[in-house]
């Protein structure tokens, strides 16, 4: 066993190792996607045009009905035809292009991400004490300034334990791009499970790395709830 996953040539130690690291490069890449996208979506569906609340509503219904996994074939295949098209209609004679699995995945689990943030973040805000708004307005504070230096510390406050599920979900799901040949962690352990015959081993190794990394997000999302909770006095 030991042999197996050791460096060089007869082991597969460096190739789960940079595999794991795809996949902790994702997921890092995703969360600002997903939280800008789930941002935007909440301030949509709160907005005073129905318009703008018509199109956060529909994107989160959308985004949160249908399979990771759809989404992903969605944006990868979908995504790259539409970009071959437009190399295609503004030079004809440009040779097409693949679509990277890397930024597909990005793109994926970023929509999906962004429409379960959206709820999180709406709850959120209408858990919050609109007449601090209301105050900060009457002492001539901008809405910038209101939301910056009064909204969004609560608001955050609210909104992290269902942030931090979301990511840990986010995590895991990383695991999907494996199946548009990004070589990430569960990619590079098919494959070595391919080559060697030993299932237990690798999926072992593996269900052990995934579970690390969950057990450290935990961790560090304990840390950042206790911040953001200094300073609030428990019932």
């Amino acid at each position: 066993m030991l042999e197996l996953l050791s460096y060089g040539d007869t082991g597969w130690g460096d190739e789960i190792l940079r595999g794991l690291a795809i996949t902790i490069q994702l997921a890092i890449v995703t969360l600002p996607v997903g939280l800008c996208l789930g941002f935007m979506a909440a301030f949509a569906s709160m907005s005073r045009y129905r318009a703008l609340r018509a199109l956060g509503f529909g994107y989160t219904t959308l985004m949160r009905g249908l399979p990771e996994i759809l989404t992903l074939f969605v944006v990868y295949n979908g995504v790259g035809l539409l970009w071959n098209m437009l190399l295609k209609w503004w030079n004809p004679d440009a040779p097409g292009s693949d679509f990277s699995p890397f930024w597909a995945g990005v793109v994926a689990l970023g929509m999906v991400f962004g429409a379960f943030a959206c709820e999180v973040l709406r709850g959120a805000f209408n858990s919050l004490d609109h007449g601090q708004a209301e105050a900060g307005r009457a002492i001539g504070m901008t809405r910038a300034k209101i939301f910056r230096r009064i909204q969004l510390p609560q608001l955050w406050r609210f909104a992290l334990p269902g942030l931090g599920n979301l990511w840990i979900n986010m995590l895991k799901d990383t695991a999907l791009v494996s199946i548009i040949a990004l070589n990430d962690l569960m990619r590079m352990t098919s494959v070595a499970v391919g080559v060697t015959k030993q299932p237990f081993t690798f999926y072992l190794l593996a269900c052990l790395l995934y579970w690390a990394m969950c057990i450290l997000s935990e961790l560090v999302l304990a840390r950042m709830e206790k911040h953001a909770n200094r300073g609030v006095r428990r019932a």
